[in-house]
């Protein structure tokens, strides 16, 4: 059964850092043993963030952020943006503009594995070759 992670509008501002760390590791399908080791950090430490029993340095956020591949911005305000500025932003994007007359023709298997695709694709690019 999935954690669930109240709305951050409804956190208090010192909580909202902790439950934002979270939120975003469970929408990345992470587990804090995933994100630690992204980290290189122990797992107990993301537990201690998570849990505020630890407060991340500029330097932790950093790496979290670039862990989570979200800014450190969007990590202190939960990145909070809107459905439309999110899909005003994917469409602007040359490669989903061209993909998008594609999508109503793909069952939900073919989706699956393209999305899978993409979201390894984005999180552990490969190098070219020089």
């Amino acid at each position: 059964m999935p954690t669930l992670v109240p709305p951050l509008e409804n956190v208090p501002g010192h909580l909202r850092l902790a439950s934002s760390i979270r939120a975003f590791r469970l929408r990345g399908g992470m587990s804090q043993r995933q994100l630690a080791a992204r980290m290189s950090v122990p797992r107990t430490y993301v537990s201690k963030i998570e849990n505020e029993k630890a407060c991340p340095t500029l330097s932790s956020l950093e790496r979290l952020a670039k862990a989570l591949c979200i800014t450190v911005p969007d990590l202190l305000t939960g990145g909070e943006r809107n459905r439309d500025e999110e899909i005003r932003e994917l469409i602007e994007d040359p490669f989903i503009a061209e993909m998008v007359p594609f999508l109503n023709k793909l069952n939900g298997m073919q989706m699956t594995s393209i999305l899978g695709q993409v979201r390894d694709m984005t999180l552990h690019p490969r190098r070219s070759a020089s």
